[in-house]
């Protein structure tokens, strides 16, 4: 007995998960010199989920092991975000190909379970089906995206012979290059008056703040006011550029990418000026491939062109969740954390992007940015506060409308977007993607302005315009855009991550418990700690107000 004691204490069995020497040297080889600092694990993850399709647990504790981070770290990170599939599988498990279908309200109305349906039928075992949230291409509604491409307004014949073709590269559109920008447009001559020291920095700050731009993003926050509260803040300072409109419906900021992307980057570097920030990071929706290659290419041309050499700019991808709209998820996710909304104070106007003072502005604020200040604040607001509006849904021709501020969903529909689709009659409107709640045709006479909306308990928001029509149920529209918010929701905060799925099965009853849909609602929007909890009963709660008798 004396003997076996001693033997079992002579034998050593380390604790943990062990490292696979090959899948070690598998991330090695396929990270190379990239950095292995933890701000960097998401891009790590994309790199190693690019090349192996899927990331098996010998493939994240051997990324745990190359970062010197713990595999709960690395594990937390990887689970969290939609684009990364965690799974061990064996050889032929898994079909060759994945085709994801957006079954978010835009697709939804277009027949997305008829294109699930008929991609099953005609293709069988050759590939596996995901459904995935809205991925911003609603305006060819419906969606399949194979790899790093996505097939519009597919049918399954379509995606039978994209699959045979070469899908790994994404398809830049025709888009105003570098070049054509500076000779077009004087593209960056108002930021070199800047650098030459012929603007002041309080005169800036004054033409945003005399013209009334506020943030396009959502919340309409006064754009001046947010740059100022940077005064007096330490340094160095950090510019966050949201680029990761994920709420349904909401597709500008990709038109404006795909179309003029430097008044963008020129806006976006005038910012960083007038704040006298060091480093800019933009953070871009993952479902954007083909902007992300376009702007690794211009933004080389500005560093080379020596436009952009007082600041760094680093390009971030996201990774599928919604919630990162929310700047201080976002702020996490850039620092390779879990995407989960701060609780605040502090902001991060005095605490954000690696705790520097940092101003979070979104793509199409930048935009406007440029124009304002390259045709005066007088002008923008004799064009009546324009803006772009994206359209989809039950009309004829969906895409991005620029218009003031004070034009009305009608307007929208019948002077831009060619009128109703044959055979549908207009019955209701989303003003604001799924979190803007659902408006009636009889009040598609209100102007689609920041405030306007909030007698009748709706907003612009994104100003994401989703039209109905009388074939669609108003049940099954709430039901679509709640469990939208269901599956985003981080779950960090009781009130969302129960409250969603609380009010799914309220509203999947016959008849709707209004006082006690009601009461819920309220804790969700008083207890949330960010918007999306607090947004999410809004569909709900509009459509007991104008569509209770249907209901």
């Amino acid at each position: 007995m004396t003997d076996k004691i001693k033997n079992n204490k002579r034998k050593s069995y380390p604790k943990g998960r062990q490292v696979d020497p090959p899948s070690l040297d598998m991330v090695k080889k396929l990270l190379g010199e990239r950095s292995r600092d933890r701000q960097h694990l998401i891009e790590n993850l994309h790199v190693l989920q690019d090349q192996l399709g899927y990331l098996s647990r010998n493939i994240l504790t051997a990324l745990a092991t190359d970062m010197k981070l713990s595999p709960s770290e690395i594990y937390e990170v990887a689970t969290f975000y939609y684009h990364f599939e965690v799974a061990d599988y064996s050889a032929g498990e898994i079909p060759e190909y994945t085709i994801r279908i957006c079954n978010s309200i835009a697709c939804d109305l277009a027949g997305a379970d008829e294109l699930i349906e008929k991609v099953k039928y005609n293709l069988g075992d050759m590939v596996r089906i995901i459904t995935v949230p809205c991925v911003g291409n609603c305006d060819n509604a419906p969606i399949a995206v194979y790899g790093k491409r996505q097939i519009k307004q597919a049918s399954a014949k379509k995606i039978g012979a994209a699959l045979e073709k070469d899908q790994s590269s994404p398809h830049l559109p025709d888009y105003q290059t570098m070049e054509k920008y500076q000779a077009d447009d004087s593209g960056y001559e108002f930021l070199k008056s800047c650098l030459e020291g012929n603007k002041e920095r309080s005169e800036i700050i004054g033409e945003i703040n005399q013209a009334g731009l506020r943030g396009m993003g959502g919340a309409g926050f006064p754009t001046a006011r947010k740059w100022q509260f940077l005064e007096n803040t330490g340094k160095p300072r950090v510019l966050v550029v949201n680029a990761d409109e994920g709420e349904p419906g909401t597709f500008k900021d990709r038109y404006c990418f795909e179309t003029t992307p430097h008044k963008i980057l020129e806006g976006m570097l005038i910012a960083t000026w007038a704040i006298e920030a060091e480093d800019i990071y933009i953070y871009l929706r993952d479902e954007y491939p083909h902007i992300h290659e376009l702007l690794t290419i211009e933004i080389e041309k500005l560093k080379q062109a020596g436009i952009s050499s007082f600041a760094d700019i680093h390009l971030r991808r996201g990774a599928g969740a919604y919630v990162c709209g929310e700047e201080s998820a976002l702020l996490e996710s850039i620092e390779g954390k879990r995407g989960l909304p701060r609780n605040r104070p502090p902001f991060p106007a005095q605490q954000g992007l690696f705790q520097r003072p940092t101003l979070i502005n979104n793509v199409e604020t930048l935009y406007w940015v440029r124009e304002i200040l390259a045709n005066g604040a007088e002008w923008f607001r004799a064009e009546g506060w324009p803006r772009f509006y994206s359209v989809s849904g039950r009309v004829k021709n969906p895409n991005v409308v620029r218009a003031p501020s004070s034009i009305t969903a009608k307007q929208l529909i019948e002077d831009h977007c060619g009128g109703m689709l044959k055979g549908h009659s207009f019955k209701a409107y989303l003003p604001g993607g799924a979190s803007g709640g659902i408006m009636p045709a009889a009040l598609a006479d209100e102007p689609l302005d920041f405030g306007s909306l909030d007698a009748h308990g709706c907003f612009v928001g994104s100003a994401a315009l989703v039209v109905l029509s009388d074939q669609d149920d108003i049940k099954r529209v709430t039901l679509n855009l709640l469990r939208f918010f269901e599956d985003e929701s981080c779950g960090q905060c009781t009130p969302c991550r129960l409250g969603c799925e609380k009010m799914i099965g309220l509203i999947e009853t016959g008849e709707w418990n209004e006082e006690l849909i009601n009461d819920l609602s309220l804790v969700m929007r008083d207890a949330s700690i960010c918007g999306l909890g607090q947004a999410a009963p809004n569909p709900v709660n509009s459509a007991l107000r104008f569509f209770g008798g249907e209901l």
